[in-house]
């Protein structure tokens, strides 16, 4: 069974100009469904990694193969974690935030600074790290997967991410993402680990 690329779980137009319906028809039509096709050749290739889900694929390879199905595994995160309603953080997501940064606010300017720091190519990310909240970042094709971590949401920084709407202005990119597109339920339902896999595809 091939890996195929996941549908949105919105339409293209749904985030206005906070994310445009072209930024979606490149980044999820073009870069996300090129990240799927190679992944399809190398594993083709070799029986060995056939029948693999794409989690089991992330733990065990490296090179060329861990960077495409590492980039379909954090980008089908990534559009789970989106959502076109503006939501806010409750119960025990909420408790857990004020806990770990004092205000919902506190938090988003921490994930901004994350975001906005990154060098180069990424993922700023949210994770249960021992039952606390934890901000941290992936360099490239890097997942919370690879590494065992609990993610809880994730923002793309790759360039291809925000370059149409915002061009070199990464900040404001993450900045209105942060405070506007993010699905605070799909959030707060990860705690479980239940984000892990839906974004989980088997080989």
């Amino acid at each position: 069974m091939a890996f195929v690329l996941p549908d949105l779980p919105y339409t293209r137009d749904a985030f206005g100009d906070i994310l445009s319906a072209e930024t979606f028809d490149y980044h999820h039509g073009k870069h996300h469904n090129a990240y799927v096709t190679k992944a399809n050749e190398l594993v083709a290739a070799d029986p060995a990694l056939q029948g693999k889900s794409l989690v089991e694929l992330i733990r065990t390879s490296k090179g060329a193969l861990f960077n495409q199905v590492g980039q379909i595994w954090n980008h089908s995160f990534y559009w789970l974690s989106l959502s076109p309603q503006k939501k806010q953080p409750t119960g025990t997501l909420l408790n857990l935030i004020n806990e770990g940064f004092g205000s919902v606010d506190a938090l988003i300017e921490k994930l901004k600074a994350e975001a906005v720091g990154h060098f180069a190519s990424g993922w700023a990310a949210l994770i249960l790290n021992e039952g606390k909240l934890e901000v941290t970042s992936y360099h490239d094709a890097d997942t919370p997967v690879a590494h065992g971590h609990t993610p809880l949401l994730i923002l793309d920084v790759w360039e291809h991410a925000y370059y149409i709407d915002y061009r070199n202005l990464r900040p404001n990119y993450a900045d209105r993402v942060l405070k506007e597109a993010i699905d605070w339920d799909f959030v707060a339902q990860n705690l479980d680990g239940e984000g892990v896999s839906r974004a989980d595809q088997p080989g």
